[in-house]
């Protein structure tokens, strides 16, 4: 049976800046509320089997587009910075009725390491980090951005969108239908269809995003939320290296690596991706993992 409540309800939420934001709230009365946040060129739709399941489970559980993805406004110019991502998240987490557990991929979850890290009071009550670390792997990222830049004269048709998505996820398999591309498409007034994402961030947020890391380690190091971190066992975007790395610097951390999974962790993987997050709402719940974090900051203090 499935509850009218864990359907997805989208309305808008105005940013600083007056820019709309597409956002899916499944159960509304739910408690507690998680906020998920995507990676750079995806959409709230990467969050559809998680969201389901928890919404299923009691959870309240929020999802967006980021500006410049999906059905969110663009900004004018395409003049993108990390800093109105972060401030939209800000604005959404404080929107909520209670501080949410954010579950961030990637850009999200680097932008919820930013916000946690340097805004006190913290909005959340706990991160969920999906496949991302202060540091990453160069290569993994180079590969994203090149399958994002690759066509940009975009598809003749789904089918031919569906190919491209096939070659680049080659674990996958089954290919992308027509209904579930639809979504991340749009039709120009060429006839071509086009990735949803808006293409002018590729040469701004993406392309400077390095030179955040800094930061990022920086803001990562005053983390005082529970936290878990997913990585992919196959992820050319984080290794062991990086993982570690960021294990020493917030060291309340638990990881865990979900075996077969790429950086598309929830999609390579979503009911072991999914049931990780449970158990670890599940700890929260019962008070184990908090208690956890704070003797490990207390210790850490000493």
């Amino acid at each position: 049976m499935v509850y009218v409540d864990t359907l997805p309800a989208l309305h808008a939420f105005e940013a600083a800046d007056g820019l709309r934001l597409a956002v899916e709230t499944r159960r509304p009365q739910g408690r507690p509320t998680l906020l998920f946040a995507h990676g750079f060129g995806q959409t709230r739709g990467a969050w559809n089997g998680a969201a389901a399941t928890l919404a299923a489970q009691g959870y309240r559980c929020v999802s967006f587009d980021s500006r410049g993805h999906g059905e969110s406004g663009r900004v004018p110019g395409g003049d993108y910075h990390l800093e109105q991502f972060a401030d939209d998240l800000l604005r959404l987490a404080r929107a909520q009725p209670e501080p949410p557990i954010l579950v961030g991929a990637s850009m999200g979850g680097l932008l919820g390491l930013v916000v946690a890290g340097e805004v006190r009071p913290s909005p959340f009550r706990a991160l969920v980090l999906v496949d991302i670390t202060p540091r990453w792997e160069s290569a993994g990222v180079e590969r994203i951005l090149a399958f994002m830049q690759a066509h940009p004269d975009g598809f003749a048709d789904y089918a031919e969108a569906a190919g491209q998505i096939a070659a680049y996820l080659p674990q996958r398999r089954e290919r992308k239908r027509e209904d579930q591309l639809r979504p991340l498409l749009r039709e120009g007034a060429d006839g071509r269809l086009r990735w949803h994402w808006d293409p002018a961030m590729l040469a701004g947020v993406a392309h400077e995003s390095e030179r955040h890391q800094p930061r990022l380690l920086a803001a990562a190091a005053q983390v005082e939320e529970p936290v878990l971190l997913l990585s992919g066992e196959r992820s050319d975007v984080v290794s062991h290296a990086t993982v570690n790395e960021f294990l020493a610097l917030v060291p309340h951390a638990r990881h865990v690596e979900v075996p077969g999974a790429t950086h598309m962790l929830a999609g390579d993987a979503n009911d072991a991706f999914t049931r990780e997050i449970a158990r670890f709402l599940a700890s929260l719940e019962s008070g184990g993992v908090e208690a956890d974090a704070a003797a490990m900051q207390t210790a850490t203090r000493c």
